[in-house]
């Protein structure tokens, strides 16, 4: 079926009261295992990039290219959405390479920078028909922030992000609530409350990042709290790499054995998770 885009897909997910998941994509297998997870349970699914991830690349376009294809070739609707970007030359090319939604990531910088950058941002990508996601508050787990997502004032406050939605014009926000990325184990915990009440001071959907930290139980309860989009990266990774180390021996030649259950696997955690967003 023809690209989705990010938009639809949150506002579908939110008139139903579900979540969507966005799924990282580093390899093709990455992208592969996320489709047939999501066709598997007939959900609509993002594959995202990161800025990391193109780095890792070298070109954002090749990868672009082939998830392109994947998409409309898929059974279900699946959109493609640039996250954690922050370079302009980035943003700038994420229309042309079939991109719906960017993230604009100045969560860093000091409250009034991230205005002005995210704001200048926001209309340049509108203009050219994306759409635009931004953080307010700090998100545990990046190496370039001492922080932990649990030290205070780190969280998102409703007003101050009602104030910046109003400022910057963006049309989804990722909030600080207790998640934090790149955790290995189900163990964060939410602050479900703050999730209510951002949902009600703000009118863009809410984004969770660090989402693979997040008890099964826990997460259900963030989408019925108010979380739409939901990131998931880290749990992927786990399957992916914990397949590859079980499967490759030194006898292994063809790496199409390894990389088929790795696949595999990635598949097994994209329909679980699915499951979990959607059934709140």
């Amino acid at each position: 079926m023809p690209l989705a885009s990010t938009a639809a897909l949150l506002d579908g997910a939110r008139s139903r009261d579900v979540g969507v998941a966005a799924f990282n994509v580093i390899t093709l297998e990455h992208a592969e295992g996320i489709i047939a997870g999501a066709e598997r349970v007939e959900h609509p699914v993002i594959l995202q990039v990161s800025e990391n991830t193109v780095r890792f690349h070298a070109r954002l376009t090749p990868l672009a290219a082939a998830l392109s294809v994947l998409a409309a070739d898929a059974a279900v609707p699946v959109s493609l959405h640039l996250d954690h970007v922050e370079t302009d030359a980035l943003w700038e090319a994420a229309g042309q390479a079939g991109f719906s939604s960017v993230m604009v990531d100045a969560g860093a910088q000091p409250y009034d920078r991230n205005v002005d950058i995210t704001a200048a941002a926001a209309r340049r990508l509108q203009n050219q028909g994306l759409s635009v996601e931004a953080e307010l508050g700090y998100v545990g787990g990046k190496s370039s922030q001492a922080s932990s997502a649990h030290t205070p004032g780190v969280r998102t406050d409703p007003q101050q992000a009602a104030e910046f939605v109003a400022a910057t014009g963006v049309d989804a926000l990722a909030v600080a609530v207790g998640s934090s990325h790149a955790m290995t184990t189900q163990t964060a915990s939410l602050d479900l409350d703050l999730i209510a009440a951002l949902r009600d001071a703000v009118p863009v959907p809410l984004v969770l990042h660090g989402s693979s930290g997040v008890p099964d139980d826990t997460l259900r309860a963030a989408v019925r709290a108010g979380i739409v989009k939901v990131n998931v990266g880290t749990a992927l990774n786990v399957a992916y790499t914990g397949v590859l180390r079980a499967t490759l021996s030194e006898d292994t030649v063809d790496p199409r054995v390894p990389l088929t259950a790795a696949r595999d696997a990635v598949a097994d955690a994209v329909s679980h998770l699915l499951g979990v967003v959607t059934a709140a």
